[in-house]
């Protein structure tokens, strides 16, 4: 038996960015997220948070208020938990100044 192709779309390559993000992959996890592109694939807010919170175990902080701008800009609504992920990112890495930015954003 072969095995079946699995179709890149938003719910298989968020999946993916989410594993690889619990699993400390976290290149790995915004590869694929910048692969979704490239197939198509719709941005959603679950996307967004397993990207963000990729950064945030891996205390990427620019890289996560990167997503958030791009979040923004790509007109998805961001909510608490990508606001979470990336507050803890900053933390994480003594970035207080770039949390206080990002709360006023908050506001």
């Amino acid at each position: 038996m072969q095995p079946s192709k699995v179709e890149l779309d938003t719910i298989t390559l968020s999946a993916v960015i989410s594993c690889c993000g619990k699993n400390g992959a976290w290149e790995e996890a915004l590869r694929f997220f910048h692969m979704m592109a490239e197939c198509h694939a719709e941005l959603h807010q679950v996307t967004f948070e397993a990207a963000i919170s990729a950064c945030e175990k891996a205390h990427e902080w620019e890289k996560a208020l990167h997503l958030m701008t791009d979040m923004a800009r790509s007109s998805v609504e961001s909510n608490t938990i990508c606001f979470s992920a990336a507050l803890s990112a900053c933390e994480k890495s003594g970035e207080w100044e770039s949390a206080l930015q990002l709360m006023s954003v908050m506001a």
